[in-house]
């Protein structure tokens, strides 16, 4: 066993066959075992599902063995499914928790271990702190030698005397899909959609969901390979290549892209150019409030696009700006009952859903949105940009040597500079790290990551050329 298990904001993740192992892997389900049953109150309930790493299936059976020798009442899927149908059946069953065997858009060797808050969010960081507590506990057992540290019976035992129950989440999910979707309307449309479902967990949704009927779907990388051959399992520019061909060889109305867990979504326009993650939200609420003229809450982190606040303006609905991290976002769509929450790395959630991302319906929804305007995505993304403006964004991650974090941090504490690239600064936003709000609505915003020696500058302006201009500005206030 090792000592380096470490929760995110979004689970433990770790190189399989190194720090990921099933010693590690049911150590965690000991831990959340032994959190969930000092809770008191009825035996918990905890459903786990996996994707289509490799030995995924192995390690949620693993997670099973130790969660039903330790009095928990499991289900466990039958089958790969994505993180969202997990977080769906763990609000329809009324569960305590869920935990997903699954590294989302991390390369082939890494595998994970999320923990799902009993509405489907993601665990809060006080109930990991209390797991990962557990865990601190149980490798001093084990290093001191004292004790049985981990519970396990074997997993068809535990199934026998009814502790493990085989269960189909898929089913629950895809009717809660349909009452949120005409899915009927969208069989009926003519022409084709190409899905790039990225050796994924979401492989065969869209056809189960929306195929049948007029709509041609075509899948491409819907076999399961856990190598993920070619490919990293993110449904960003670069990793769709393949799709982006085959879209205008198809002739196809759309592209749509899952990431390895189905939580985010990446679209390809009709002429295979890809909509970054910002137009999509846009469009998503746009789509919700403009075209289906329904009206509620929005929540997006900070380094989303300010069209979605312009948005929020112009249909006279309430926008709330987090910090980083869907664990920011759940809790709000829960309290304000929110119409749709966001973030920069494509994972969207949905009133009337669960307050988790969702590739699956997020890509429905798009379609949904070509379906009822009649309009393809290009169309959409200008009838958008004449309603807001045009915004136009991008990112870069600068290493850090040793030496460097001390000095960028202290810069950026102090940092309240007149005018950037030119352009004079109305205001400075510490919500989460530092954002420059420039007076002509451009933005710079500088994060320090908490797990790499990286600093992120964000820029959102009007035009790419203008982009690269207060990218450059930005890192030179750094010194970099």
């Amino acid at each position: 066993m090792a000592g380096n298990i470490k929760f995110g904001t979004d689970g433990w993740r770790a190189v399989i066959a190194e720090d990921y192992t099933f010693d590690n892997v049911r150590l965690c389900a000991q831990a959340m075992a032994t959190y969930l049953r000092g809770s008191g109150g009825r035996e918990p309930k905890v459903v786990i599902g996996y994707d289509t790493r490799f030995a995924s299936e192995d390690f949620a059976a693993a997670t099973a063995e130790v969660l039903g020798a330790n009095g928990i009442h499991v289900y466990l899927s039958t089958s790969t499914v994505p993180t969202p149908v997990v977080s769906h059946a763990v609000a329809n069953l009324k569960a305590d928790a869920g935990v997903v065997i699954t590294a989302s858009h991390n390369p082939a060797r890494w595998n994970g271990f999320k923990i799902k808050d009993p509405d489907g969010s993601s665990a809060p960081m006080n109930v990991i702190a209390k797991v990962e507590a557990e865990i601190a506990s149980l490798l001093k057992q084990v290093s001191s030698g004292t004790a049985q540290t981990v519970q396990r019976r074997p997993l068809l035992e535990l199934v026998e005397h009814g502790a493990v129950e085989w269960y189909d989440p898929l089913i629950p999910y895809m009717a809660g899909i349909q009452r949120l979707v005409d899915v009927d309307a969208l069989r009926g449309m003519r022409g084709t959609i190409v899905v790039d479902s990225m050796f994924g967990a979401g492989s065969g949704l869209f056809q189960r969901l929306a195929g049948g009927g007029q709509l041609c779907i075509e899948e491409l990388n819907g076999e399961r390979n856990p190598a993920f051959p070619g490919i990293r399992p993110e449904p960003i520019g670069p990793n769709l290549e393949h799709l982006r061909r085959r879209v205008p060889e198809a002739g196809a109305l759309m592209g749509i892209a899952t990431d390895g867990d189905a939580d985010r979504v990446g679209i390809v326009d009709e002429h295979g150019n890809f909509l970054n993650q910002h137009q999509v939200f846009a469009l998503l609420c746009y789509y919700l409030l403009g075209v289906r003229q329904e009206r509620g809450h929005i929540i997006r982190s900070i380094t989303t696009s300010e069209m979605i606040s312009l948005l929020g303006t112009r249909y006279g609905v309430p926008v709330l700006v987090t910090q980083v991290g869907f664990k920011y976002i759940a809790p709000l769509m829960l309290e304000f009952d929110a119409l749709i929450g966001g973030e920069e790395s494509g994972g969207y959630a949905f009133r009337g859903h669960v307050p988790e991302r969702d590739g699956i319906l997020a890509g429905l929804y798009f379609l949904d949105m070509v379906r009822r305007t009649g309009k393809p995505p290009s169309a959409l993304l200008e009838e958008l940009y004449g309603l807001v403006g045009r915004h136009c964004y991008d990112r870069v991650d600068l290493e850090l040597e040793p030496g460097d974090r001390c000095r960028v941090e202290e810069t950026l504490n102090g940092l309240a500079p007149d005018s950037v690239g030119g352009a004079a600064v109305g205001r400075v936003d510490r919500t989460d790290g530092v954002m420059l709000v420039l007076k002509d609505g451009s933005w710079v915003l500088y994060r320090l990551s908490g797990t790499e020696p990286l600093v992120r500058i964000y820029v959102e302006t009007d035009s790419p050329a203008r982009v690269l201009q207060l990218l450059s500005a930005g890192r030179a206030l750094l010194g970099l």
